[in-house]
């Protein structure tokens, strides 16, 4: 080593003599225990209730519409296993006004002539029942704009009105599975730096935008989609139409997808009842309405309304930290589902490896410094609106950002949300300490397949919370931290549809996921210092 190397390690080493403990182990990473970790798979593998969970969640309490009878019991039920984990502080935590429960009773469709045949669909949320079997001629008067609402005027009374266009169906050339990357090109997508800022286009934000209803805008949360249903809503209400047909916004060969034909708003209009079927049956009554047969159509359904208690909830649980308690660590996924299936990938996955996740700590009895706490929001189907209550009730209001004693003591918020696929990768929202810790972690794990670190570079403001739980969290300047997952045939074929169902999850990947995330908050909670966090917005109003 020549002169010049020798001064220069030296001088490395003496700057290193003055960087701070936890900033040497932020720059380098964290050292892992490997034998917690061998613990943790243990438990994650051999002694797995992941699946039992969702047993529980999707197929005995079934679809859990938000605040509806359904979703309260699936809480209790989930209460009632943290506290037999040894959990404590486990509550429900009121949130709202939010609105009406809804879920489905009965459910009977059928063409009745010119030939029978059973009507695959279900109900619209927070649209009535029939109060008994209806009978009724079909009608197609499909509905673009509020000018066509003189053209059907006095056309609807006593009617099964088809209110859309039929869909174009194509030839399936693919599988509707998205084959899972290899490790190599999930590494190298992670590597892809991301444009724009997060938020924004989720779930119960969309903007005003123009006059334009489709079954797309039907299953539409936010004002946009509030607006054209109440009009819409209204003008078949008042026309008295018995039945509301649609095809659903996606899916076909047996798959409807639908979420929303009402509202759980008491001061919105009460549509007629409104039903989704397959897009083939929904076409069929079309096209024998444009050869000149009139089909009779039957219909019988029965909702019920749960109108007693208008607050919603979130489920909350903690195991709590012995040295630095009042620091936490979280946990979580949205409890709440739509109706057409049991929720069992959106997000009784989710659910089941956040309980699983803390089963597993609870159950090692290993020390943690920081409280482990894991919540299962409410409300995220109608807009994150459980998620976001939660937030600003205990860490800051996003308009002004004062803060709460809480807002410093969260260190972290990890979120599962994207259906049955394992965890390929795990976001640090630009943050290049936070993706160094990180990568520490994942490091002894590459053999499960969680291989790369994304958004390690480049930090971009969440605009507004959107699409999931985590980022009502980094919206207010936290970490909330989400894993990417193999897509598998969440978005084609379960995602808000009657495919929503228990044997559409794949075992080993939820168990895999219920190790990351255990393995994820087990660290986090014993690391000398809480992680470094993104950027603290400026308030919205000075």
């Amino acid at each position: 080593m020549n002169l010049y190397r020798i001064t220069q390690a030296a001088a490395l080493a003496a700057a290193l003599l003055v960087i701070p403990p936890a900033a040497a182990q932020e720059q380098a990473g964290d050292k892992v225990d490997l034998d917690v970790l061998a613990q943790i798979k243990h438990e994650a593998f051999q002694n797995s209730q992941v699946m039992e969970n969702l047993y529980y969640i999707s197929e005995v309490y079934g679809p859990r519409v938000n605040n509806s009878r359904n979703h309260r019991a699936a809480a209790e039920w989930a209460m009632q296993q943290m506290k037999a984990w040894g959990l404590k502080n486990v509550h429900m935590e009121a949130w709202g006004p939010f609105g009406y429960g809804w879920q489905i009773k009965k459910y009977y469709g059928a063409l009745e002539s010119p030939a029978y045949a059973a009507l695959t669909g279900f109900p619209l949320a927070w649209t009535p029942g029939t109060d008994g079997p209806i009978t009724a001629d079909a009608v197609w008067a499909p509905i673009h704009s509020k000018d066509d609402f003189a053209k059907y005027k006095g056309k609807l009374k006593g009617k099964i009105v088809l209110i859309f266009d039929p869909p174009q169906l194509k030839l399936h050339s693919t599988a509707e599975a998205a084959p899972s990357p290899t490790d190599e090109e999930v590494e190298t997508r992670a590597k892809t730096p991301p444009t724009g800022p997060r938020g924004g286009g989720g779930r119960g934000r969309g903007g005003e935008g123009e006059w334009d209803y489709t079954p797309t805008s039907l299953a539409l949360s936010g004002p946009k989609g509030h607006t054209l249903r109440n009009e819409v809503n209204a003008f078949l209400k008042e026309e008295g139409a018995a039945v509301v047909l649609t095809p659903g916004y996606n899916g076909d060969g047996g798959t409807v997808f639908s979420t929303y034909g009402g509202s759980e708003d008491p001061k919105d209009p009460v549509p007629p009842p409104m039903v989704a079927v397959t897009p083939e049956q929904y076409n069929r009554v079309v096209r024998l309405l444009q050869h000149g047969t009139t089909p009779k159509l039957t219909f019988d359904i029965q909702v019920d309304y749960q109108k007693t208690d208008q607050m919603a909830f979130n489920v909350v649980g903690e195991i709590p930290g012995t040295t630095k308690a009042d620091e936490v660590v979280m946990v979580g996924g949205h409890f709440d589902s739509w109706q057409g299936g049991t929720g069992a990938t959106d997000n009784g996955t989710g659910s089941s490896v956040a309980l699983e996740a803390v089963r597993i700590l609870a159950t090692m009895h290993k020390p943690m410094a920081r409280t482990v706490r894991v919540a299962l929001w409410g409300g995220e189907e109608e807009g994150l609106y459980g998620s976001i209550a939660y937030v600003q009730q205990h860490f800051a209001q996003r308009e002004t950002m004062k803060k709460t004693p809480e807002y410093d003591k969260l260190d972290v918020y990890f979120n599962d949300d994207s259906g049955s696929g394992r965890f390929r990768a795990v976001s640090a929202l630009g943050n290049p300490q936070l993706a160094t810790i990180f990568k520490s972690w994942i490091e002894p794990i590459k053999d499960q397949h969680i291989v790369a670190v994304t958004g390690g570079t480049e930090f971009r403001p969440t605009a507004q919370p959107g699409g999931t739980d985590s980022t009502s969290f980094s919206w207010i300047g936290l970490n909330g931290i989400g894993f990417q997952q193999d897509s598998l045939e969440y978005g084609t074929r379960t995602h808000h549809s009657n495919a929503d169902l228990y044997d559409r999850v794949q075992k080993d990947d939820v168990m895999q996921g219920s190790l990351v995330e255990a393995w994820f908050a087990y660290n986090a909670a014993t690391r000398a210092e809480m992680l470094p966090r993104i950027p603290t917005p400026e308030p919205l109003k000075k």
